[in-house]
């Protein structure tokens, strides 16, 4: 036996069928078509490997491509609320200079008539939607800096 595996090895001079060595050429065929097999096995594998490297760096690229896009439409409309956002705060603040003027005119026609406990009550309303304005300022403002 030890005679086989050694000549498996060795490169193999052809032999006559009338030889006395004939039988170990029968094991050799099993051998080499053993050998072909897995040379054969070995190329398909890393045929595949090849393939599977060719799809990873195309996934890749489509995904390196899609981040980039998803991050583009993420800035536009980032920018576009802070557009709205600011917006809202201008006609906050507009919407405030009109009440204050609105209550100083109710105030002043108040005064007029006489009826002065009227205008602290007014007052007292104005300081309340003055904090909540300003508290949705504050908000936004929170908001945007976590952005």
């Amino acid at each position: 036996m030890a005679d086989q595996t050694s000549d498996s090895t060795s490169p193999v001079a052809p032999l006559s069928v009338s030889s006395p060595t004939a039988p170990k050429k029968d094991n050799i065929n099993p051998v080499d078509s053993k050998l072909t097999e897995l040379n054969e096995s070995r190329a398909e594998l890393l045929n595949r490997i090849q393939n599977l490297k060719q799809d990873l760096q195309s996934w890749r690229g489509k995904l390196d491509t899609q981040v980039k896009v998803y991050r583009e439409e993420l800035s536009g409309l980032k920018k576009t609320l802070n557009l709205e956002v600011e917006q809202l705060r201008e006609e906050f603040k507009d919407l405030k200079t009109t009440l204050n003027q609105q209550q100083d005119d109710v105030s002043a026609s108040l005064k007029s008539l006489g009826l002065q406990d009227s205008k602290e009550q007014m007052d007292k309303k104005s300081e309340v939607t003055e904090e909540k304005v300003e508290a949705l300022s504050t908000d936004d403002n929170a908001k945007e800096a976590e952005h």
